[in-house]
């Protein structure tokens, strides 16, 4: 996967085109390494103390981003799914999950997803979202619209879908069955929602989050969610022309859970799982 040259729409400050530009070039060094790995029944995987898998493709990929990313701003924090965090000075902050779909990367399925995102004052300001297997991204920064990357093709502008009901919509999430570990009726509402959009799909990591920005689906939604999951696709959402909210209608990203839509849908699928948040 190569980086791409930045596109934006409209000028965005130097500090931020800059990070894009070091968040673009550390991601093709880190799906590099995770591409190394994929599909080889040599790959080690391990377990981690919640029991989840994370194999040396997550650890070295992580490593790069944290040593590329911190190299370039070391004023910056930073959050990593397997290195935990560092400290920093400046208000940046890098959150990364080098392997978002680590069970889908140890069985050879190619929706696996390098997240890399930087927040400032509590918002996201740069976005990329990477399938490395794939060979496709989109990347965002604030204030200068998402844009899409396929192969060697030059960006595209990536907008969300303009269908404005479920009926009519898309809906993927990353699996069905974490909505019976809510601890309010979240069986409920996969049942509701399964039933008010016009198809389903388990399309789901940062791979779903990305067909939104794309406009290739309408609902992205995850039961469960960490911040390293939804740094990155905060910004590459909402530059589409998106929405990307907790289930109780607010922009953050450490709540547990996740929400992106075309954003004329949000309000339609936040009345259908309001009665269980």
């Amino acid at each position: 996967m190569t980086a791409p040259t930045p596109t934006v729409s409209d000028p965005v400050p130097r500090e931020i085109g800059d990070r894009l530009a070091a968040a673009l070039a550390a991601v093709r060094l880190a799906t590099a390494e995770t591409i190394r790995w994929f599909d080889d029944p040599s790959l080690a995987v391990s377990e981690k103390s919640d029991r989840s898998p994370v194999t040396q493709a997550d650890l070295a990929a992580e490593a790069i981003l944290r040593r590329e990313l911190l190299g370039a701003f070391p004023g910056d924090s930073f959050l990593g799914e397997e290195s935990g965090t560092v400290a920093g000075s400046t208000g940046f902050e890098w959150i990364v999950d080098p392997i978002d779909g680590t069970k889908s990367f140890i069985r050879g399925v190619p929706l696996h997803a390098t997240l890399v995102g930087c927040r400032r004052e509590g918002g996201g300001v740069v976005g990329v979202v990477a399938i490395p297997a794939l060979d496709e991204l989109v990347y965002a920064a604030a204030g200068g619209g998402a844009w899409h990357v396929r192969g060697r093709r030059p960006p595209e502008r990536a907008r969300v879908s303009a269908r404005s009901t479920l009926a009519e919509s898309l809906l993927c999430t990353s699996d069905f069955t974490a909505f019976d570990r809510r601890p309010r009726q979240g069986e409920a509402v996969r049942r509701d929602l399964e039933a008010a959009c016009l198809l389903c799909r388990t399309w789901g990591d940062g791979y779903g989050y990305l067909l939104v920005a794309t406009g290739r689906a309408e609902v992205m939604i995850d039961p469960q969610m960490n911040a390293w999951d939804a740094a990155a696709v905060e910004t590459v959402v909402t530059e589409a022309g998106g929405s990307f909210t907790d289930w109780q209608g607010r922009r953050r990203i450490d709540s547990g859970e996740g929400l992106a839509t075309n954003g004329l849908v949000h309000g339609e699928v936040l009345r259908l799982i309001g009665p269980s948040c």
